[in-house]
């Protein structure tokens, strides 16, 4: 089993599970593997790295200790003993929650513009090898709107202009929507977002079996 720290196998399978349910059987056999984090079992297909964004002030720290420590309101039984037998809270109670074993993870995260920022240069700089295909997966804990959304499709399409080593696809979700962008060039601008809903039902499905996963790993 893959022991990095911090959790992350948790949102890289968390990731993968939400792709194969929301967009398909393209995205049904990527295993987790490292630079990048999800990929096509030959190595090559596709290679999806798997990141998060937060903004940084001081009211979102204050409200992840305060999630930590249970103080945080709108826990239901079920869900809180999720939580404390898992250390997982992601995709419970609207995504407004942090579990024990994410703390590490979202407080290391850096602001959206940054990240993708960072990333960018890694892509171009051969840090994840070479695929087919190449995707950025990035996790929000801040709740985005369409033109939120917009708004990172046109600044990760200005980072790339004119580098060599480009991500084809950005997949930007927050708890309640994925968002998907093709970042290829010759694509009009309003055929280059797609947006899919996620229901508390799928948020469920999704959080019991990337725990499953965490417990029993893939083969």
């Amino acid at each position: 089993m893959d022991t990095r720290k911090f959790g992350t196998c948790f949102f890289e399978q968390y990731a993968q599970i939400l792709l194969s349910a929301l967009l398909g059987s393209e995205f049904d056999d990527l295993v987790n593997r490292d630079r990048p984090d999800l990929q096509s079992p030959d190595g090559k297909s596709v290679g999806i790295e798997v990141t998060r964004a937060m903004e940084e002030n001081q009211t979102t720290e204050q409200a992840l200790l305060n999630d930590l420590a249970g103080l945080t309101r709108g826990y239901n039984d079920d869900d809180l003993e999720q939580i404390l037998e898992w250390g997982y809270a992601y995709g419970l109670k609207g995504g407004k929650y942090i579990g024990t074993k994410e703390l590490p993870y979202w407080k290391m995260a850096l602001p959206l513009r940054r990240i993708l920022a960072s990333k960018v240069s890694k892509m171009q700089n051969g840090f994840y090898g070479h695929f087919d295909k190449t995707g950025l997966f990035v996790f929000s804990k801040d709740d985005l709107t369409a033109a939120d959304a917009l708004k990172t499709m046109n600044y990760i399409l200005s980072l790339q202009k004119n580098l060599d080593n480009r991500y084809n696809c950005l997949y930007l979700t927050d708890v309640n929507d994925l968002f998907v962008f093709n970042l290829d060039d010759g694509i009009s601008a309003g055929a280059r977002m797609a947006r899919y809903g996620i229901s508390q039902e799928q948020r469920q499905a999704f959080y019991q079996e990337a725990v499953k996963r965490q417990i029993q790993p893939l083969s």
